[in-house]
């Protein structure tokens, strides 16, 4: 069982499997700042597995919560009591989406976003990854434009790296949160289908109900991207998939460890400006 470095992290294992074991089964695993984001941006993920015995999808969360907006019922609930519930929604989260194990880090967000504190993520990850091994890893993509998700797939990338090419997944996406993939070229995008399960999906996205309360309507919102990714994903053919969400394929960066993200973003850019750049000189002539 991995040895957490934050006296307050949380491994949970909802059919109660020796922690060895649960997490060597796991095939898909999610890496995620706060409590709720997996069940946002890793939906496909979780589908992928639930309710079959040869996949499993495993789930880490890697900041405490402390830092929620709070109003209503939660309103005058401290730092400590709001970082309880939070846990407690990850927890049942996992339940309902039959995950093989949710761990929990309980690293401040401003760890995550300085370089030598996250230093102790990257070792957490590590010993998750070396533990789980899993096939496929959904983060948060690094056009993202909040810093702790930025700073956790920094902290993602680096633990994946210290992992030998044999040890490391054979995919890495990046996934839809604080910035939405819609501006990728279609060519470049990964493109994830994740109309099965619907009344699931809306069960994880209500279960943060300390978020929704908050002030915050995640759940129709995450809603709401999944179903204009699939309407406006193209123009000229009927919807093939009712929901989808959009991912980077981060994959390169795992197989050249020379390979900058920021150049691999800037690279995505750069190709959407040279394809509107095209359209225009096509309808010029």
């Amino acid at each position: 069982m991995p040895i957490f470095s934050q006296a307050n992290a949380d491994l949970f294992i909802p059919d109660a499997l020796p922690a060895q074991d649960a997490l060597a089964r796991t095939t898909h695993l999610g890496i995620g700042a706060h409590q709720d984001d997996l069940e946002f941006m890793a939906l496909h993920g979780i589908l992928e597995c639930f309710q079959r015995t040869d996949r499993w999808f495993g789930a880490v969360t890697c900041t405490d919560g402390a830092g929620s907006a709070r109003t209503g019922a939660y309103e005058n609930f401290t730092d400590e009591q709001m970082k309880a519930v939070r846990v407690q929604e990850q927890r049942a989260a996992a339940v309902i989406g039959q995950y093989g194990f949710v761990a929990q880090l309980a690293h401040p967000s401003s760890a995550v976003k300085t370089a030598t504190p996250r230093a102790r993520v990257i070792e957490d990850l590590r010993a998750i990854l070396t533990a789980a091994q899993p096939e496929v890893v959904y983060t948060h993509n690094p056009a993202d434009k909040h810093a702790t998700h930025i700073g956790v797939f920094l902290a993602v990338l680096a633990a994946i790296r210290s992992l030998p090419q044999e040890m490391r997944p054979k995919k890495l996406l990046g996934c839809e949160v604080w910035r939405g993939l819609d501006w990728v070229r279609d060519a470049d995008k990964a493109v994830l289908p994740v109309g099965r399960h619907p009344n699931l999906a809306a069960a994880l996205n209500g279960v943060f109900d300390s978020q929704i309360t908050g002030g915050k309507r995640y759940d129709l919102a995450v809603e709401g991207r999944r179903l204009a990714n699939a309407t406006f994903f193209d123009a000229h053919s009927v919807d093939e998939q009712d929901k989808v969400t959009y991912a980077l394929d981060l994959t390169p960066l795992l197989e050249d460890d020379t390979l900058s993200p920021l150049a691999l973003v800037t690279g995505h850019v750069q190709r959407l400006q040279q394809d509107i750049e095209a359209l225009y000189i096509d309808l010029a002539q």
